[in-house]
């Protein structure tokens, strides 16, 4: 399994992806019934969670029923417990919309315009346009979740300060990254063009950089306050096992 899903990461395009994941991977997941796991997003259950990874892959992460990943449970459990995103239903921007997350939103804001969903090219997106240069008005946005995108773009300076400028005063978002903490600036190099030794270097064929303990730095230049969580902050020991959360910090922003 661990071989196929990263053979199918790595050769088959993303839109291509998006489009057939949501079939496939339940079918897949048959092989995983028991109640070893349970995703907080779906609900769902099973002895474990799938494998998943472009380069090695990490045992227990995907949710075969709403592909929820380590990261989008522990942004699920954090929004729910910290905020009132679910009942107030403020105007709200996920840029590269994460399939586990953006069906929640959708229910949520049936009806409503309250909740964009936006990509370069996905076919799950609402809008589509290219995040350095949003075409949307200044403080237009009350919060935002963006993750795993700006490791992607050419310059991630120039895409943070368009979501500063596009988010309202008082608004919060979710920014999270590909990080190293044990590198203390951030490593990238644009000559790299090979896409075999970007994946060695980055982690990702279509990777520009990897973060180092400088990416909460970049995110003040733009303007943002910044406030680093620790998932154990907010879920104990048991939760994070029988969920599966992994151990990276949640990354808040907020537009002052």
């Amino acid at each position: 399994m661990k071989n196929l899903i990263r053979w199918a990461l790595n050769h088959i395009p993303r839109s291509w992806l998006q489009r057939i994941a949501e079939w496939m991977v339940p079918l897949m997941g048959i092989l995983y019934i028991g109640r070893g796991r349970r995703c907080p997003i779906c609900g769902t259950q099973r002895r474990k969670f799938m494998p998943y990874g472009y380069v090695t892959s990490r045992e227990d992460a995907l949710c075969p029923h709403c592909l929820s990943l380590e990261r989008h449970r522990m942004i699920w459990l954090w929004i729910t417990r910290n905020t009132t995103l679910l009942n107030d239903h403020p105007r709200l921007l996920h840029i590269a919309p994460e399939v586990s997350l953006m069906r929640h939103f959708k229910k949520m804001y049936r009806g409503s315009e309250g909740y964009i969903t936006a990509d370069l090219e996905s076919p799950l997106a609402d809008m589509h346009f290219d995040v350095q240069q949003i075409p949307l008005a200044d403080s237009s946005i009350d919060v935002l979740i963006c993750n795993h995108l700006l490791e992607h773009v050419e310059d991630d300076r120039r895409a943070m300060r368009e979501l500063y400028r596009v988010l309202h005063s008082g608004g919060w978002g979710i920014m999270l990254v590909p990080e190293e903490r044990n590198r203390a600036t951030t490593f990238e190099d644009d000559t790299i063009t090979d896409p075999k030794l970007r994946t060695e270097l980055f982690g990702q064929y279509d990777h520009r950089r990897i973060y180092g303990r400088d990416y909460d730095d970049r995110l003040r230049e733009a303007g943002f306050r910044v406030e680093r969580t620790a998932v154990s902050s907010f879920a104990t020991e048991e939760e994070r096992r029988l969920y599966s959360l992994g151990d990276d910090d949640l990354v808040v922003v907020y537009k002052d």
